[in-house]
């Protein structure tokens, strides 16, 4: 069963909206890291489901594009 709180829930709703916003910009910029970075703050949170992992993962994807560069 899911374990579907108020925390993951609000979680991944925050990180798939950065997602999103990173996913424009990348598109816009023509930046690939940043991206695809976008699109999988935008699909994680359908798959994590406890509150800690979502947080770690999320964090981390979003500063994934300032420490990787490939252009």
């Amino acid at each position: 069963m899911l374990n579907l709180n108020t925390e993951t829930l609000f979680l991944g709703l925050l990180f798939s909206s950065i997602g999103f916003g990173y996913f424009i910009y990348g598109r816009k910029q023509a930046n690939t890291v940043v991206k695809y970075s976008g699109i999988a703050l935008m699909v994680y949170p359908y798959f994590i489901a406890d509150t800690l992992p979502l947080l770690a993962i999320g964090l981390s994807l979003m500063f994934l594009p300032k420490f990787i560069d490939f252009e």
